[in-house]
Parts: C-alpha cells; structure tokens; sequence
C-alpha cells in the first residue's frame, strides 16, 4: 500500500537533535522509525525486509557530518542552503544515493547551512562514523560487501528528465516539472525495491489528498505506478528507486 507523508503533518515531529558524532542538528520524521523517535529499550524493527523510513535534516551553518555509513541504502535529497558532501559541491535540487555498508562523507554545511531529506527502505539504527576503529572493522567484516555511490547534478532550472540511472538493477532516479491540472503515471515500482516521491515545489493530487512542497510518498514494488495530476500551481517532482539487490 502507498504511503503518504504531508509536509504539514511532518512538522509537527521536528525535534532538535545530537548525531553520534556531537553534531546538532533539527529533525523532522515523516515516515517509519528513527532512534531519535524510539522509545528507549524499544526493540529494532526486523532487518531484510522493505521498512521505508524518510526525515528531514537541517544542518546548522558550519556543522560538519563526518563520514559515516549505515547498514541501509539510502537516498539523500538536498532542498535547501548548500555546502559539501566528500568532494562534491551540493545545493539543491543535489540527489546523492549510498548503498548499505557504503562509507560517505563528511557532509559539510555552509554559511546558510544544509538541509536535506534522507530516505530509506530499510530501518538502520544510526550511522556509524569512520571515526571510530570498531566501526572500520565492522565494515571489513561485511560479507560481499559492495561500495556504491552516486550523485546526481541538478538539471537546469527549466529541465525535466533522468538525474541518476536508470541502471539494470532498477536504481534510478527521474524528475519531472508539470503544468497545471497535468497528468503524471510514473515508472513501474515492480521494477526495483520501493519507490519515493518528493514533490520539490508545487503540488500534487492523489487519492483525495494534496501533497505540498516536500511532502513525500512511498510505493512498495507490488504496488500500482504512482498516477497522479498537478496542482493548480503545477508541479515540480523528483522519483527516486532503490536498486533490487542490496546489500
């Protein structure tokens, strides 16, 4: 079943909150489960299976994420400020996707800070910082482990098309600008392992409910293609899906 997240519902979950790593940071959750939003001593929801998780980041001005990786594959959407990530320059739209057990980093903010939303399809428990010596080892232990990164540029301000992929596996990545009251069906999300929606400016209509700038959806891949119509104001959206084979 397709999973909605309203912006306006997201808001009220923003918390200020402390990484691993000493950084402090505002987060919002739109979907799933994330430790700053478990209770304490709750247990872990079960890994190998699809749990979408997406939330809102807002990195303070001059705050630094050190590298890090995490046990989920993840996509990473800068919609505001802009700074760095590794040796990439990112603004928005930047879309950036690490596979499970891929190291990234240092995520860097600028004067006017970072902010970004972060997407999985599975639950991870929180980064793990390359900082740390049990964490390196942990990652070499990783059986068939497969470093994977990727960043997409973002298109021209009137551009409409792929941003990442699409590659044999189904991870890929599409945007796509809409006039008024337009129709949009989007790619099949049998062909990879869960699909988002973020809309980036404007809205969309689905199933009676208006998605505003950054609202969010979730299809698992047995659901239908995502078929929906632009707001009065049009629509700018981005579609991203996770490759099938993970890690």
């Amino acid at each position: 079943m397709t999973l909605i997240a309203t912006a306006e519902a997201a808001r009220t979950n923003r918390k200020r909150a402390v990484a691993g790593d000493g950084m402090g940071f505002w987060h919002t959750l739109y979907l799933g489960r994330t430790r700053y939003n478990m209770a304490p001593g709750e247990a872990d929801p079960p890994t190998g299976g699809l749990f979408p998780m997406a939330f809102l980041v807002e990195q303070d001005p001059g705050e630094v994420a050190h590298a890090h990786y995490h046990q989920a594959d993840e996509f990473q959407v800068v919609v505001a400020g802009g700074g760095t990530l590794g040796a990439h320059s990112v603004r928005p739209v930047a879309v950036h996707f690490a596979a499970a057990h891929t190291a990234y980093g240092p995520i860097c903010a600028g004067a006017a800070g970072l902010t970004y939303l972060t997407l999985r399809n599975g639950f991870d428990p929180g980064a793990r910082y390359m900082l740390r010596a049990e964490n390196r080892a942990a990652l070499r232990s990783v059986a068939e482990r497969r470093h994977r990164e990727a960043v997409g540029a973002p298109l021209r301000d009137n551009g409409t098309g792929i941003v990442l992929g699409p590659d044999p596996d189904g991870l890929g990545a599409w945007r796509y600008r809409l006039a008024p009251a337009a129709p949009l069906t989007g790619p099949a999300p049998e062909d990879g392992a869960g699909q988002y929606w973020v809309v980036l400016a404007g809205s969309l209509q689905y199933g009676g409910a208006t998605l505003g700038c950054l609202s969010c959806a979730f299809l698992y891949p047995d659901d239908p293609a995502f078929a929906t119509v632009a707001g009065l104001d049009g629509a700018d959206v981005l579609v991203m899906q996770f490759p099938r084979a993970t890690t």
